[in-house]
């Protein structure tokens, strides 16, 4: 028995019944010879930690555009804690952390620089339209590797497409956009409970608001301190779920309904603030020009993958790829050296 199948043995008599197992995984887009030692799940997982677009989320922003400071979110700070949350979440309900993980760490390889505001822009460019799910999916598909995509697992690609809620439902089993597994509702939830949290630690830190804005009935409801609200709401999705059996990942009304206004209070005071519009303006400047320049000017820029995709799709991909300080750099060399910084 190889030491994968001992992790499979061990998957199948400790985990969950309700959770997704390595061995029953639904596989690859192309078949691959199993690995000694690592599961399917394992080496999905793998693959997006050592990939180039992984790398790259360093330097793309979440929230908060070009800031002066160290301690300011960044699309892989966002992705790290949504990994840790999730994985806590799935550890106490015995689902599968491998494919938990696997999951979490590539959600947002898709995504545009300068966060959403960067992904509103693209959007409106591109004639096919742009979401940074579909993207991260597309990333891990068709554009790493040169074009041959990571290969991962049906699992690991369900949950990334369909992580994401927007303003709508964060979980709701009749939705067809939910995941197929329970690990992927798992990350689901927990992108909203990191970003909710962690994007109020930062406005504050911006002094975009103050403590005293938060309104006073989601403090006693959630609590005051960025880790009690965090420790609120996952112990409530892990008991939650498990009194529905883990028919589906769920929390109770209560919660439920502080997170989403809790929510809507940062898309009202931070997200279309008006600073943040302000910066939104420059981002469609910025990204508007530089779409337009590489697609009259493709040269070394737009790759020749995927094969038979329009010149347009390829430029989205160029300019998604971007990172917050590449865009800025790119723009100065298309455009003449600035004299005043655009942030």
């Amino acid at each position: 028995m190889t030491i994968r199948e001992q992790l499979e043995e061990q998957e199948r008599r400790s985990l969950s019944p309700k959770a997704c197992l390595s061995a029953a995984s639904r596989g690859r887009r192309r078949p691959e010879k199993l690995h000694p030692l690592r599961t399917a799940f394992q080496r999905d997982r793998d693959r997006i930690i050592h990939c180039k677009s992984f790398r790259r989320l360093k330097h793309k922003t979440q929230v908060f555009l070009a800031p002066y400071g160290d301690h300011y979110r960044t699309r892989l700070t966002h992705t790290l804690e949504v990994s840790q949350i999730a994985r806590t979440i799935s550890k106490a309900l015995r689902l599968n952390e491998d494919l938990t993980e696997g999951i979490a760490l590539g959600h947002d390889l898709g995504h545009t620089p300068f966060g959403h505001a960067g992904e509103r822009a693209l959007a409106r460019l591109s004639p096919q339209g742009f979401s940074h799910y579909r993207q991260s999916l597309r990333v891990v598909d068709q554009l790493e590797y040169n074009g041959k995509g990571l290969n991962l697992t049906h699992e690991v690609r369900n949950g990334i497409v369909k992580h994401s809620k927007g303003r709508g439902k964060i979980l709701d089993a009749r939705e067809k956009d939910m995941p197929d597994t329970l690990e992927g509702q798992v990350v689901r939830i927990s992108d909203v409970i990191a970003y909710v949290n962690h994007d109020i630690d930062d406005a504050l830190r911006a002094e975009i608001i103050k403590p005293d804005d938060i309104p006073a009935r989601l403090i006693r409801s959630l609590g005051k301190w960025h880790a009690h609200r965090i420790d609120t709401m996952v112990e409530d999705a892990v008991h939650s779920s498990l009194a529905v059996e883990l028919e589906e990942i769920t929390m109770s009304e209560p919660i439920y309904a502080a997170v989403l206004e809790l929510r809507d209070f940062l898309y009202e005071r931070v997200y279309f603030s008006p600073e943040a519009e302000r910066k939104a303006e420059k981002v469609e400047m910025i990204l508007k020009d530089l779409y337009r320049y590489v697609l009259e000017h493709p040269g070394d820029y737009v790759k020749p993958f995927p094969e038979g995709d329009p010149l347009e799709a390829r430029v989205r991909d160029f300019i998604a790829g971007m990172t917050d300080q590449y865009a800025l750099r790119l723009y100065e060399e298309f455009f003449s050296p600035l004299d005043r910084p655009l942030f």
